[in-house]
């Protein structure tokens, strides 16, 4: 059985950009065994800890061109040559869990589709709560270890 992390990251003040934290928050409310969940603004270098004590870290966020209702694949591993104190992307930080962890984890992204990230309000528009609910109604069975083709 694997132990999971779910990275759900974004700024809920930005209209469907607060999707990662809006996923994170209902997944957290489950309580599910084996499960941890992560919300905040954006990955950091201090994330690669996290990630290396779990089998398998899932980093959800919004995507603003991504397949409709949401996209789920693999993320590989890519160093960079430098990393700022502020943002980093998946693959460089599942990088910086290697190699500084010697981390196993497996990563992946959940990329839920939004719409609108341009004005400052804390809501999701109509056609990103739908999305997320259908991300909701697919990660839930991954997550309890019911779903092993999707992490083919």
């Amino acid at each position: 059985m694997s132990n999971f992390l779910l990275i759900g990251y974004g700024n809920p003040g930005r209209l469907d950009d607060g999707l990662g934290p809006a996923l994170a928050e209902a997944i957290e409310n489950l309580d599910l065994p084996g499960v941890t969940v992560d919300s905040d603004y954006q990955l950091t270098v201090e994330d690669a800890a996290a990630v290396a004590e779990h089998d398998i870290v899932i980093f959800a966020d919004a995507s603003f061109d991504g397949e409709e209702p949401y996209f789920f694949k693999p993320i590989v591993p890519k160093a960079v040559l430098s990393f700022s104190s502020h943002s980093v992307e998946p693959d460089a930080l599942m990088a910086l869990a290697i190699e500084l962890f010697q981390a196993k984890t497996k990563g992946y992204a959940l990329g839920i589709r939004g719409y609108e990230f341009d004005e400052f309000e804390e809501a999701l528009t109509p056609q990103a709560k739908e999305n997320l609910q259908k991300a909701i109604q697919f990660i839930i069975p991954v997550l309890k270890n019911e779903a092993p083709e999707a992490l083919s």
